[in-house]
């Protein structure tokens, strides 16, 4: 990797780390700066704008976490198996990627340019599709209930998801994603079950 990928990569892991304190400060450019040890123009020859610095992030979330749905996908063939894991993962993501998570609720965009809420609700729709996939293939193998609308099944999976994600941010990360998880998705089997 050549040094200026190196440092727009280390500029990256600073600003994931800064977000991963609970206090909801909005985060400064001079912040920034000042953690990667750099000037702010530095920060501004690697990244057009703070939004940019977003996009950086929102771009490894979005290759992270659909490397690993269609990983999932490609190695699992029940559908009901795949919802179970794609939702598990997306749980653990958030858990070991606290900046991260910040980033997927939104908290950290709130004042930031509105395109990037735009395309973290566009990754979270893309995952609704996979979710949504993977329960037609439950479909198609007895495994969904008479009458569960698939549709229906995936918005509830990630509006789970949304929550617990939610209550993890908003905890100041004192409520684990994967608390309860098991038994939450014994709960959800038996009511998607044939």
């Amino acid at each position: 990797m050549t040094r200026k990928g190196g440092r727009k990569l280390q500029i990256l892991q600073a600003l994931a780390e800064m977000l991963e304190a609970p206090q909801a400060e909005k985060i400064t450019t001079a912040a920034l700066a000042a953690r990667v040890e750099v000037s702010e123009a530095a920060l501004y020859r690697h990244f057009a704008s703070k939004a940019q610095m977003y996009e950086g992030l929102i771009e490894f979330i979005e290759t992270t976490l659909f490397g690993l749905v269609n990983r999932i996908t490609a190695e699992e063939t029940a559908g009901l198996e795949q919802v179970r894991t794609v939702t598990q993962v997306l749980l653990g993501f958030a858990e070991k990627n606290r900046g991260m998570c910040r980033v997927l609720t939104g908290e950290v965009l709130v004042h930031e340019n509105p395109r990037l809420q735009a395309r973290v609700n566009q990754l979270v729709d893309r995952i609704e599709v996979s979710l949504k996939q993977s329960l037609r293939i439950a479909t198609t193998q007895g495994g969904l209930a008479e009458g569960v609308e698939v549709g229906a099944a995936a918005n509830l999976i990630i509006a789970i998801v949304l929550g617990r994600w939610q209550q993890f941010t908003k905890s100041g990360f004192a409520r684990s994603p994967t608390d309860h998880w098991p038994g939450q998705w014994a709960l959800l089997q038996r009511a998607l079950s044939a």
